[in-house]
């Protein structure tokens, strides 16, 4: 299953999956708000994020999940499930994927006992369970809540609270190897998606590598429909958009 990961890694790519684990994201009662903040993220400093999945706060489904993300993509980034509580499983799921121990790390327990010292806060046993870290991991740091997150082997495992995510994706990134970013170019046009699709398609065959969408809109009333390029290379971003360009305004649609 590590074919995909290889091949990308050949043509300067780094790819990616997200895992969202979280009864609470299944069944609606939260509504996910990292998936955006984590695409924009990876794609800016040049990691591709090639799909999204959402599991329960099952084990068993958790390890499945992750054994095949991990193998398929150069790193998987999990959100949720690290929390003081009976069902915040990710930690002791992750250990198991990896066939490794977990048990409390010092180094996540020292800065965690001053901090609740400092708030008059009691370290019990529940809030214990957030410096339990599989054997081998490095920690990922957390400047909100100090509780860190953490990476095994090409997983990266941060909080589903945004504002936690987001600082420890920050800190986590120093462990990323980065790859070639992707670059886009967009054009509006006001006609309806249906009238401009054949010849889009046509010019979506003659550059294969240029990974090309339609995004129709509404605006003023009128329908309209943008048209986004997307390539590595961006000489090849720049002949697809520039021919894109001349047969639009052949056409007089630009």
């Amino acid at each position: 299953m590590s074919e995909p990961a290889t091949a990308a890694g050949a043509q300067g790519l780094v790819t990616a999956a997200l895992l969202i684990i979280g009864d609470e994201i299944l069944s609606g009662r939260t509504k996910d708000k990292n998936i955006g903040y984590i695409a924009e993220y990876l794609t800016n400093i040049g990691i591709q994020l090639k799909e999204v999945r959402v599991v329960a706060d099952e084990e068993a489904e958790i390890v499945d999940a992750l054994n095949a993300l991990r193998h398929r993509y150069t790193y998987v980034f999990t959100t949720g499930g690290i929390g003081p509580t009976h069902d915040d499983i990710t930690a002791d799921s992750v250990a198991k994927a990896f066939g490794v121990g977990i048990d409390v790390d010092e180094r996540a327990l020292t800065p965690m006992k001053a901090y609740f010292e400092r708030r008059g806060v009691e370290l019990t046993p529940a809030r214990l369970r957030m410096a339990r870290i599989p054997f081998g991991a490095e920690l990922v740091e957390n400047s909100v809540s100090i509780a860190p997150g953490f990476m095994l082997g090409n997983v990266i495992v941060m909080a589903g609270i945004p504002s936690i995510m987001q600082v420890m994706l920050d800190a986590a990134t120093k462990y990323l190897k980065t790859g070639k970013k992707m670059l886009s170019t967009a054009v509006d046009l006001h006609r309806p998606e249906g009238e401009i699709a054949g010849m889009f398609e046509a010019l979506q065959k003659r550059y294969p590598d240029v990974p090309m969408g339609s995004y129709p809109f509404m605006r003023d009333g009128r329908p309209g429909t943008q048209l986004v390029l997307r390539c590595t290379d961006p000489e090849r971003l720049a002949e697809a958009d520039s021919e894109l360009r001349a047969e639009l305004t052949k056409r007089g649609w630009l």
